[in-house]
């Protein structure tokens, strides 16, 4: 087969993929398309919380050519002669999943030296594997990163409407924020659902909580393999049970003796497949400072997305810690309390304690409830922490 029929067909499966896209889309991407400037840019986030949508979307409005490179055809002719064909007529190429291109940091280096007027956007799921490559790659590329569908965005699929974002929950211009939204939509009713299903847009789709456990299985067993190189099955089964243990368990951490005791493991290689885990986005790990030892399982760790809980059947409790997490890591200092009768985590310098009803109170400066629609004194509602974007 030689690159016209290859061209041919991938510009095929391109336009039907385009032809296919969803009708509903995050709100976040129109944020995302501010961002898409540089010439070089990698696109990293979780698995299923729509990249390839994006990509497909800006592909068509940019000129640029869409590719997957975990697609058989790509390997069919070298690489650098079939983008050479495609960028003679396209002004640039988007090149999704790029840790399945063979020695893709030589790849993009040269692509991105020899067409200066082209842009080379690509993707993966984490924004690791260019740090990993050729040093002069990682200072040409721009690391964006896409979250989970955050509960505003969830409201907008399910009602269509766009609701206020809130930047800071812990203003005094909360009160007003949240009552203009509750007039607007029953939000306590949607974050019900959203804890069940929300964090992807794709939970509209039969079988969720099998592609739930398909991305784990995915980013245990495809994902970590390219940051950490070979890996045994003593190694992969040491991954499932951190898995099922954060799943069932009251307590949001691991034994490390325990777990290298029972798998007949080095603490030095529990810890990097630990590492691993958080940096792939399958788990969140939470230390009590900003100087970590390496070899740490910090003080908590959680579940990068929240809705995981539920769809493994698991530990519910959990959830409120794990989505509180997952709502503020990105947009501060986020760092587990050590003295714990003064809350249960700081976040940039306001100590924080999450609740429900009937919880023993603390000295935190907030509580964070879920049992709440609207602040009242110290006590902020756990779903305005889901509007920040």
């Amino acid at each position: 087969m030689n690159i016209e029929n290859v061209l041919e067909l991938l510009e095929l499966r391109m336009k039907r993929s385009i032809s296919f896209l969803p009708a509903k889309r995050r709100l976040y991407f129109e944020e995302l398309k501010k961002r898409f400037v540089s010439r070089g840019i990698l696109l990293c986030g979780p698995r299923g919380s729509g990249k390839t949508t994006f990509l497909l979307s800006i592909a068509q409005e940019e000129n640029m050519f869409y590719i997957s490179a975990d697609d058989p055809l790509v390997g069919v002719v070298p690489f650098y002669e079939l983008s050479q064909h495609i960028l003679s007529s396209y002004d640039g190429i988007i090149i999704d999943e790029i840790h399945f291109l063979k020695d893709w940091g030589i790849q993009l280096k040269s692509l991105y030296d020899s067409f200066p007027n082209k842009k080379i956007w690509i993707s993966d799921s984490s924004s690791i594997m260019l740090h990993k490559s050729i040093a002069e790659l990682s200072r040409r590329f721009v690391i964006i990163s896409l979250p989970l569908m955050s509960l505003r965005e969830f409201i907008h699929f399910e009602t269509g409407k766009i609701l206020p974002v809130i930047t800071d929950p812990f203003s005094s211009e909360l009160s007003d924020i949240s009552m203009k939204i509750l007039r607007e939509v029953d939000v306590m009713k949607y974050f019900k659902f959203y804890k069940d299903h929300g964090t992807r847009p794709f939970y509209t789709e039969p079988n969720f909580k099998d592609r739930i456990m398909n991305i784990i299985q995915k980013s245990i067993y495809y994902d970590i393999p390219h940051i950490v190189g070979t890996l045994s099955e003593n190694h992969f089964g040491v991954m499932n049970a951190i898995v099922s243990y954060l799943a069932y368990s009251k307590i949001p951490t691991i034994n490390v003796e325990s777990m290298c005791k029972e798998w007949r493991l080095s603490k030095e290689k529990l810890y990097q497949l630990l590492n691993a885990m958080g940096q792939v986005g399958l788990v969140t790990i939470v230390q009590k400072s900003l100087i970590e030892s390496p070899y740490s399982k910090g003080a908590k760790i959680f579940f990068s997305d929240p809705v995981i809980y539920s769809a493994l059947d698991g530990e519910i409790g959990n959830f409120r810690e794990a989505f509180v997490v997952f709502a503020l890591k990105d947009r501060g200092t986020l760092l587990a309390q050590k003295d714990e009768t003064k809350g249960d985590y700081i976040f940039n310098n306001i100590t924080l304690e999450i609740g429900g009803a009937n919880k023993k109170r603390k000295q935190a400066q907030y509580v964070i409830r879920d049992d709440i629609d609207l602040p009242v004194r110290n006590a902020i509602p756990m779903w305005t922490l889901g509007m920040g974007w």
